[in-house]
């Protein structure tokens, strides 16, 4: 076998394999031979048919097959031995492949264009400064999250007079022109409304005071425009029902339901943070103090990143790719979706690229490894966020290791928590390696700077 590679311009690499009779021709035969003894040929006896006759039947299917995997397995073996780095995948050459006759013994020559990766350096030390911003966690904040963990734990209580995000359940009659319900028209007994959603103004309004045993008249399609499916939804009838319905209902309220946030007292602590985790306000307050640090360092070593990112593109400045290759490679990986979302997507591509470059080498230079732990603590970490979301923060260990476990099953998973794993030594790494220029804001300041304003 004979490989060679030609780059004369760094970037365009042109790969050609020959392949000889004798790197396949043994494989071959073995298979052949196998194919032999399992042969169901009517007029021989199994493993007496004629080798000729299943080298005529097999053997170019079973050259190809092999030839095939030799290219695969050598072509990758000698681009890593020779550390070519390669993007995306090798493509046959368009010009100087020339049609292969897999029917003679003779030698196979393939030619794969290859796409490599620029070559440039780039480094970070203490002399490259970076904006690093602490978000400060105050009473307004604190408040609010106090006031999400009482809404989160709260019930539905009955009221007596409707207010703001009540909920109300009545019954709902057509009305004709002159308000009298239509006999036979659409009725529907313990329909919900909720009136803070209703979107027109004036419907609305129709609402404000109610008691339950009013009597409210209003129009649906007005109270929901261009919503037919919410109007539907209140009148437990077929969408189709309502397309062209203009008519008043009556809607006799008989039940309003307020929902009541929890109080914020033992109960509300327990549920939290855990049975006695925290016994009085004060403490809590601590507690939650600590969690939004915890929560907004994220955010900050995020924002950090996206600095450390623009600042290193900008010291590499302009890298040159090979664009027409990289475009073929794209579109071979997106066949279905077609040139054009080829060349809507690859300049963003190209940027992405360039930023995986340079973070592999950043990587390499500050020697980021990850271990089995530290991608199981990133998997527990993303479920316990999630199970925040729901108010619940405090899920015990072991239910956080089974679910951790779960979600290690599945290979996609395990990528995204490897690639999340680097980015977090990767970001620890480099806040001690860069000057710090740190900044204390305000969570609105923060979100203003991560909006580009």
């Amino acid at each position: 076998m004979k490989i060679s590679f030609d780059c004369a311009d760094k970037i365009n690499g042109l790969l050609t394999m020959t392949i000889e009779q004798a790197d396949y021709q043994e494989k071959v035969e073995k298979t052949l031979k196998d194919y032999r003894k399992k042969a169901q040929v009517p007029g021989f006896r199994p493993g007496q048919v004629p080798m000729g006759l299943i080298k005529r039947q097999y053997g170019t299917a079973v050259k190809v097959d092999e030839v095939n995997k030799l290219l695969g397995e050598k072509l990758y073996e000698y681009i890593r031995e020779n550390k070519i780095q390669m993007l995306g995948e090798p493509l046959p050459n368009t010009e100087k492949q020339i049609p292969q006759d897999f029917e003679k013994d003779a030698d196979l020559t393939f030619v794969f264009d290859i796409a490599v990766a620029p070559e440039f350096e780039v480094s970070l030390t203490g002399r490259d400064k970076v904006d690093y911003y602490t978000i400060t966690v105050d009473d307004k904040l604190i408040d609010q999250q106090v006031q999400m963990y009482a809404s989160q734990a709260g019930e539905f209580v009955k009221a007596e007079v409707f207010s703001g995000n009540d909920t109300l359940t009545g019954d709902l009659r057509q009305l004709d022109k002159k308000g009298n319900t239509i006999e036979g028209g659409i009725t529907t007994e313990s329909g919900m409304i909720m009136p803070a959603y209703i979107k027109e103004e004036s419907q609305k309004k129709l609402f404000d005071g109610a008691k339950a045993g009013d009597i409210i008249t209003f129009n649906p399609k007005k109270a929901y425009p261009d919503n037919d499916a919410e109007v539907a939804a209140l009148l437990k009838v077929d969408k189709e029902l309502v397309k062209d319905l203009d008519s008043d209902f009556s809607f006799q309220i008989t039940e309003i339901r307020h929902y009541q946030p929890a109080e914020v007292n033992q109960a509300l602590f327990d549920k939290v943070f855990g049975e006695g985790a925290v016994s009085d306000e004060k403490a809590f307050r601590e507690k939650i103090a600590e969690q939004l640090k915890a929560q907004f360092a994220g955010s900050s070593d995020y924002k950090f990143m996206l600095d450390v990112r623009a600042h290193l593109e900008k010291k590499v400045g302009k890298l040159e790719f090979p664009e027409a290759l990289l475009k073929r490679v794209m579109l071979q990986n997106n066949q279905d979706k077609g040139a054009e979302f080829v060349e809507k997507n690859f300049e963003g591509s190209i940027q992405e690229l360039k930023w995986h470059l340079i973070k592999e080498k950043i990587v390499t230079a500050h020697e980021i490894k990850v271990e089995e732990a530290d991608i199981k603590n990133v998997a527990k970490e993303a479920i316990r966020a999630q199970f925040a979301q729901y108010g619940m923060s405090n899920v015990p260990d072991d239910v956080l290791e089974n679910y951790a476990a779960e979600q290690l099953k599945k290979r996609e998973n395990i990528d995204n928590f490897v690639d999340r794993a680097v980015d977090l030594k990767l970001t620890e790494t480099l806040k001690t390696v860069v000057k710090l220029n740190e900044k204390s804001v305000t969570l609105d300041e923060f979100n203003k700077l991560m909006e580009g304003k």
